[in-house]
């Protein structure tokens, strides 16, 4: 690299960049030698503090281990696993953060990005740490690549076996995360459907980054049949905002009575379904005029000792009167009046 440097600012025609960016680029060449240097003694514990104390430096978009780029895959896939291995006990944990994030930067951006990523990935997880934003990209590209080539979620994932690392549900929730983030949810199911193979079971956390982004685009209809899916075939209880995202997605599409239907399976299949949930399938079936819906899920409601809003209770008792429901009136009413009491 440093060769590469001086070529070109050897050239009269450069010669005034070279004084303007000098200090820029003693910056990149010090931290990359330095960290190239402490790879070649494997001093991998030296990295976090070198990458630490010299990146006030660096300038942001460079890359210390860019000089990786130059050894074969298999020692270059040798020297990061070496260099993970070394971190798994190292303190203080804070100081690998940035080093976890230029590898897997780095890693992702190579020619051949998987499954080397995918152990750096997982490492950065386990060690508590957030990727930065640009990985769900990254991370999205190189697996939307992979799949281009016919290749099935579980064959994918499990070549981390060759490299000595596993699959586990955790990096598979990093993968759902951004792919939902790039808006390819329906590779997102694939992948939710495929991981088990690889020994991954879906968890409440993947369920729940799907369902939740395909309320957000409001495609309630694959929302539904996840929700579905996770509570029957996986005995998952899905969290409160989950159900209160579907709910709002099912009332905004105006798709009411399937919002009676879907709070009516849960709670048949033993999933709580909270306040709000209930209180937007409310205000949605008074949206559409269905006057007998509300005053029907107004009873479940008050069964569970929960009380609409006053707004919502007069717009029902008033709507059923108007429909000449006057039997359903009177009981929505009584048992107004036992709540408030």
């Amino acid at each position: 690299m440093v060769i590469g440097v001086a070529k070109f600012f050897n050239n009269p025609l450069h010669s005034h960049h070279f004084r303007l960016h000098l200090p820029l680029v003693r910056a990149i060449a010090s931290l990359e030698q330095t960290i190239e240097t402490a790879v070649e003694t494997k001093a991998y514990h030296q990295i976090p503090d070198l990458i630490s104390s010299l990146k006030q430096q660096s300038p942001q978009n460079s890359n210390p281990f860019s000089f990786l780029s130059d050894l074969t895959l298999d020692r270059r896939t040798q020297v990061t696993d070496e260099i993970l291995q070394s971190f798994i006990a190292f303190k203080p944990r804070s100081l690998l953060q940035p080093v976890y994030s230029h590898l897997l930067t780095y890693a992702l951006q190579s020619p051949n990005p998987l499954p080397l990523s995918f152990a750096i990935l997982q490492r950065t997880l386990r060690s508590g740490f957030s990727p930065v934003p640009q990985t769900r990209l990254l991370l999205s590209s190189a697996w939307l690549h992979r799949r281009g080539k016919l290749q099935s979620v579980a064959s994918i994932l499990l070549e981390m076996e060759s490299i000595g690392y596993n699959p586990d549900s955790g990096l598979c929730n990093y993968l759902l995360y951004s792919l939902c983030a790039v808006d390819q949810l329906q590779e997102a199911v694939k992948v939710l459907k495929g991981m088990g193979k690889a020994g991954c079971v879906p968890d409440l956390a993947g369920y729940s980054t799907v369902v939740n982004s395909f309320c957000r685009i409001r495609k309630s209809a694959y929302a539904v049949e996840m929700m579905k899916e996770m509570v029957v075939k996986f005995g998952l209880n899905p969290r409160q905002g989950t159900v209160v995202k579907l709910a709002a997605a099912l009332r905004a599409n105006r798709e009411i009575w399937i919002a009676v239907d879907m709070i009516e399976f849960l709670e048949k299949e033993g999933c709580n379904v909270g306040f709000e949930s209930y209180e937007l399938v409310l205000e949605g079936c008074l949206e559409c005029k269905e006057y007998i819906l509300a005053g029907k899920v107004v009873m479940r409601m008050t069964d569970k000792e929960f009380i609409p809003y006053i707004k919502a209770r007069l717009r029902v008792v008033e709507g059923l009167v108007a429909a000449g429901e006057w039997e359903l009136a009177c009981s929505v009413r009584h048992r107004f009046a036992k709540l408030n009491s």
